[in-house]
């Protein structure tokens, strides 16, 4: 499960077995017991939400936009 970018407790990462066939690029955010998941293509939205509220929702959303190119480069260096 690499971690690719922390942010006050958030763990932005993606697991090693992402399914077969592969998915799409995307990104999961874990903090508290918590997780959502982000696809990054074609544009960055939310997937999946598991326990965020909708506050916190757009702070890592908006994190995840700001960060879209570097997390579809460590996604494509990892499955490459």
């Amino acid at each position: 499960m690499p971690v690719i970018y922390r942010y006050q407790g958030y763990r932005f990462f993606f697991y090693s077995n992402e399914g077969d066939p592969l998915e799409s690029p995307h990104i999961h955010v874990r903090a508290s017991g918590k997780e959502a998941k982000f696809w990054l293509v074609p544009e960055v939205l939310l997937a999946r939400n598991d326990g965020f509220d909708a506050r916190t929702i757009r702070i890592l959303l908006e994190l995840s936009k700001t960060k879209q190119q570097q997390f579809v480069e460590a996604w494509n260096d990892y499955f490459a």
